[in-house]
């Protein structure tokens, strides 16, 4: 097993006793806002024994079912992923023995949601993009975002797709961002795959 996904798997459940399950998904920022919408909706993933990992990308859940799944802790698993990676997540799960190819069925039967296009398009459509914009701006970054608007590859863009790239880009601001996001939306506007993934968690 890859030392480094052995560490990221410890540092997400460190402190978890007894660990029940692990809600597997692709990022930091993915882990930060589903963290938070538990919150919202008035839970404690971790005293539910629950851990959220970020596996640092999806092609990395083959080897995160070799830890936490029926070859390793044999914990319950779930996750969240963006919607280009469904084949990626469902051919891993079949190789663990967790999904059958012979007779597929949706991912939320097994426990994986899927968001549309990707997390952060989910969070900007549950905000609207002015206030998206206006949170950024409170996060210091509104000045920055402003010279990237203006670069000769981003002036003909969308004002949506040009937030999206800028959450992107730069350390940590991706799930800087998408705590910010996530701690603004009232639990009537959580994301579809995000509730559905928070209903397969429940104790």
């Amino acid at each position: 097993m890859d030392p480094a996904d052995l560490r990221r798997f410890a540092a997400a459940s460190d402190g978890i006793r007894p660990l029940r399950r692990v809600v597997l998904v692709e990022g930091d920022s993915d882990r930060e806002a589903v963290l938070q919408f538990a919150l919202t909706v008035g839970r404690d993933l971790g005293s539910e024994g629950t851990a959220v990992v970020g596996m640092g990308g999806a092609n990395s859940l083959p080897r995160f079912l070799e830890i936490a799944g029926p070859g390793g802790h044999g914990l319950t698993l779930s996750g969240l992923c963006d919607e280009q990676e469904v084949p990626v997540f469902r051919r891993a799960l079949e190789r663990a023995g967790l999904a059958d190819a012979a007779t597929p069925v949706a991912l939320e039967e097994l426990g994986f949601f899927a968001c549309r296009h990707d997390l952060e398009d989910e969070l900007i459509r549950a905000l609207g993009i002015d206030v998206a914009v206006a949170i950024v701006a409170e996060q210091g970054e509104g000045a920055r975002f402003e010279r990237m608007r203006r670069q000769p590859a981003q002036r003909e863009r969308a004002l949506v797709d040009q937030l999206h790239r800028f959450i992107g880009a730069g350390a940590g601001r991706k799930a800087r961002v998408a705590r910010a996001f996530a701690e603004r939306i009232p639990a009537d506007g959580i994301p579809a795959p995000i509730l559905g993934l928070l209903a397969a968690t429940l104790p």
